[in-house]
């Protein structure tokens, strides 16, 4: 089973961008591969406020640090590129790890 990053947006619109990051996961463990998407687990209630910016680094530091033992970065376009994922897409390159663009149906700015 692969480790998979996911890149999704976050920012913005939360709610919408939550639910298409869970969509994205679904897709992952339905490709029968092990998903991460740290910025869904990092800002739960109690763990980080991603509004705060020390925080937030912090927790695209954590990610990042995490994506280093993954086999791919699927980057999930339908919602555009942010700025966070654009870091992921770097990381993701300047270690040699393969980069998926993946679209879910249904989806579209």
């Amino acid at each position: 089973m692969k480790m998979v990053i996911v890149e999704s947006p976050y920012a913005g619109d939360v709610s919408g961008n939550t639910t298409y990051a869970r969509a994205a996961i679904r897709d992952c463990l339905m490709r029968g591969e092990a998903p991460f998407a740290s910025h869904l687990l990092y800002t739960q209630p109690g763990v980080f406020r991603d509004s705060e910016p020390e925080e937030r680094k912090r927790g695209i530091d954590a990610g990042l640090e995490l994506a280093k033992r993954a086999d791919l970065t699927a980057v999930y376009i339908d919602l555009g590129t942010s700025h966070g994922m654009t870091q992921g897409i770097e990381a993701a390159r300047q270690a040699g790890r393969p980069i998926e663009y993946r679209s879910l149906p249904g989806w579209s700015k």
